[in-house]
């Protein structure tokens, strides 16, 4: 049943208004038809049951040397009157209860109870009565028990009903329902636009760029709203560009105080003193870097550019390997992805540094393209990660051992940073235990045709 639903704000939107119109537009095509079909046969049949309960009653008081004679005199314009020992219309004939429900009515109020009363129409023809001929009339048979007299019959030509009524009414109905929704439809299409719009520029902004401006439009609450997320765009956009200044004058007043203590740390006599002092202030300026970057991974103002992903990872590779380390990277194809070169050549590093570190001394990259994107697979040979861990690991200063020594790990930086710059991409880094042994981390980038 939720897949019929529709998910979007204007299907929701049309369905409802539809489905609460089509019902009430029913009921109202039922009690107008109701009411019609009534005045039909107030303005149909009307005349005629008048017309039989007037001779009826007329009848009825007549001495019986003078009833033949009101009979005979009542037979003209379309009607036949007779006195006769069985009802016209048999019992068991396909009998109009409405009518003769009319008529009950009719002669109790005029005096005359009948406990018998049968009405029928009829086609046959010919017929004495005239107009009974003529394609809009027909004959309607009503017959009555009068006591100690007999059975009244008549045969009263009468218009049909209108045989077109329901349709022009379902047709009336349809058009009615039809305008409606259609307004209905126009009013949310022009608050939909707008919204879609600012979801559009919402999912757009990225930080790194100038505001992202929505033209107001649309009711003056939805114009309201999109010009107070305009306004929202511009204050985030300063903020950030406050937070670059902040954290530029944060770096660069931190790496002087930080180079001055190197200095001093250089002049220390003590060989293995000024070696544990430098190495601490090693990871100062190391730790100090990683956060820079991470800080500013979402506002970096590297420009992007297609980019072949198997030579990018092929070049980093190679330099492992110059430097004596266990890394190899299996032949691959061209693979081009739209990315900020630097950034992502960080955010691999990182992943082949932690492989390396803690996934037993050797790491295996691969490139290959699936489903869209172009992903970069970094997988080690160690013992993998518990599950609990792998949605953590990823987590700025998360590590699994408590010591902030760069030797056994660094700030727990490392994976955080490849993760914002896979996501600043719109890609992700996807981590899992690999078949056969040790964590596979794979950077996904939207791809590009080359």
């Amino acid at each position: 049943m939720t897949r019929l639903f529709p998910r979007s704000l204007i299907g929701q939107m049309a369905l409802l208004i539809g489905v609460a119109l089509l019902v009430a537009q029913l009921v109202n095509f039922a009690l107008v038809l109701s009411e019609r079909q009534k005045l039909s046969l107030a303005q149909n049949e009307g005349p005629a049951i008048t017309r039989f309960v007037s001779v009826a009653v007329d009848v009825a008081g007549a001495a019986p040397e003078f009833r033949a004679p009101l009979v005979a005199d009542a037979s003209r314009r379309g009607a036949q009157f007779r006195l006769e020992p069985a009802s016209a219309v048999a019992a068991d004939a396909a009998r109009d209860l409405d009518v003769e429900d009319h008529a009950r009515q009719a002669l109790a109020s005029n005096g005359l109870p009948a406990s018998d009363v049968r009405a029928a129409f009829t086609d046959a023809r010919p017929s004495a009565a005239r107009g009974e001929g003529r394609g809009d009339i027909h004959v309607l048979l009503l017959s009555t028990r009068l006591g100690g007299v007999g059975w009244l019959n008549a045969r009263l030509a009468t218009p049909k009903p209108d045989p077109w009524l329901a349709v022009r009414l379902a047709a009336a109905t349809l058009a009615l329902y039809l305008l409606v929704l259609g307004a209905t439809l126009l009013l949310a299409i022009r608050i939909v636009r707008p919204l879609r719009d600012l979801a559009g520029a919402a999912e757009r902004f990225g930080g790194r760029e100038a505001p992202v401006e929505v033209a107001p439009r649309g009711p003056r609450d939805l114009r309201r709203a999109i010009e107070a997320f305009n306004a929202m765009n511009r204050r985030l956009v300063s903020l950030l560009d406050e937070k670059d200044r902040m954290l530029g004058a944060i770096g660069h007043d931190l790496r002087t105080p930080l180079a001055s203590l190197r200095i001093r740390a250089e002049a220390v006599e003590d060989g293995e003193e000024r070696a544990r002092m430098v190495t601490t202030l090693d990871e100062m300026a190391a730790m100090l870097d990683d956060i820079l970057v991470l800080a500013r991974t979402g506002r970096s103002r590297e420009e992007g550019r297609p980019v072949d992903l198997s030579a990018l990872a092929e070049s980093i590779v190679e330099d492992y390997r110059d430097l004596g380390r266990d890394a190899a990277i299996e032949p691959s194809t061209r693979q081009v992805a739209e990315i900020q070169p630097n950034l992502v050549r960080r955010a691999l590093r990182n992943l082949v540094d932690n492989a390396l570190e803690h996934g037993g001394g050797a790491v295996r990259v691969s490139v290959r393209a699936e489903g869209g994107n172009v992903l970069i697979e970094v997988r080690d040979s160690g013992p993998g990660l518990p599950g609990e861990e792998l949605a953590r690991v990823t987590d700025p200063f998360h590590r699994l051992e408590s010591s902030r020594s760069r030797e056994t790990g660094g700030a727990g930086l490392g994976l955080a940073i490849a993760k914002a710059v896979a996501e600043n991409h719109g890609g992700a880094l996807r981590l899992a235990n690999a078949e056969g042994g040790g964590l596979s981390a794979t950077l996904a980038f939207p791809a590009r045709d080359a």
